[in-house]
């Protein structure tokens, strides 16, 4: 399975850049993670819990990153293992490119899941993935930029009382406040 996608983050390329090697900020972005541990030139232990489908496993696994141009680009390659689960590969490369408005984050993504998940189906296992690359990004992209301007947290706010999003409403903005 394979996608492509951009996001246009309000924050400086070298924000962006710091942002995407931090295990915290990636933590704090993967859906269904629990613990990251490593750093960006050894690589990256995670454990991550999905339920896909009917089936819910807790993957372990590492991520190593390569064709490294700093500032520029990454490709971050990773393979979980979920016991009887199966386990998912892939791997996704991380162009950043500076815009007026801040960093044009493009992403390309290849990933293959074996075992029960296999089972699934295609179609499953796909509208996961893109669901998981699009929370991802949407999530990194709340940390990097920080709190909203005052007319976004009106907008913020109605969507919190609706219920949707509102724990992450208090989280954003930490790496800013990290980095400045």
């Amino acid at each position: 399975m394979q996608m492509s996608d951009s996001r246009e983050i309000k924050a400086s390329p070298e924000t962006v850049w710091a942002a995407i090697l931090n295990p915290e900020v990636l933590k704090e972005c993967i859906p269904g993670c629990t613990e990251v541990t490593g750093s960006a030139t050894d690589g990256y232990e995670a454990s991550v819990t999905q339920k896909i489908g009917p089936v819910k496993a807790t993957f372990k696994g590492a991520v190593t990153l390569s064709d490294i141009d700093e500032g520029r680009k990454v490709t971050l390659s990773g393979e979980g293992k979920g016991g009887p689960a199966g386990f998912a590969k892939g791997g996704a490369t991380v162009t950043l490119e500076p815009v007026p408005a801040g960093t044009l984050l493009t992403y390309d993504v290849d990933a293959s899941v074996g075992g029960k998940l296999a089972q699934l189906g295609s179609r499953i296992i796909d509208g996961v993935a893109k669901k998981m690359a699009d929370e991802f990004f949407g999530r990194f992209q709340q940390v990097v930029e920080g709190p909203a301007e005052p007319a976004e947290e009106e907008a913020a706010d109605a969507v919190a009382q609706t219920g949707d999003g509102a724990e992450g409403e208090k989280k954003k903005g930490w790496l800013k406040r990290m980095l400045s």
